[in-house]
């Protein structure tokens, strides 16, 4: 089970205002994310459809752009009780990291505009984006 598909409810946040200190999961700490040139054309969509041909990796468009999404790769600073164990020196995206509103308290994919989490569902966007869709053979199920 990926670390985006359980729904948990909102949540209280506790005295010192870190709702980190109430997520077992760790769940911003075990995927890592890259931008990417937003895909146009078919040759473009090709090289995302072999890319999300992968374990664990799909792509996203969402506001600030498209993304490919490795899942199931924990930090290697990420200690057994889930927290840091560089907290103290760790990078700026962590420190940027903002959890007002984060996985705790609902799926990342709940606010991407298109999720693609394998081929098979990048492949029926394709066919609808492009009306002569052709990769030859489709990959066996």
């Amino acid at each position: 089970m990926s670390p985006h598909d359980a729904k948990l409810p909102p949540v209280e946040v506790n005295s010192n205002g870190n709702k980190c200190d109430l997520c077992t999961n760790s769940k911003c700490c075990t995927y890592v994310t890259q931008q990417i040139d937003t895909p146009r054309s078919k040759y473009d969509f090709e090289i995302l459809l072999w890319q999300v041909s992968h374990p664990n990796v799909g792509a996203y468009k969402d506001e600030d752009g498209w993304f490919l999404i490795f899942d199931g790769v924990p930090c290697s600073h990420l200690l057994p009780d889930g927290r840091c164990g560089i907290y103290e020196d760790r990078p700026t995206i962590c420190r940027s990291h903002d959890n007002d509103y984060c996985e705790y308290d609902a799926p990342a994919e709940d606010g991407f505009e298109l999720w693609f989490p394998d081929y098979h569902s990048l492949l029926a966007y394709c066919r609808k984006r492009f009306k002569r869709w052709s990769t030859g053979n489709p990959p066996p199920s």
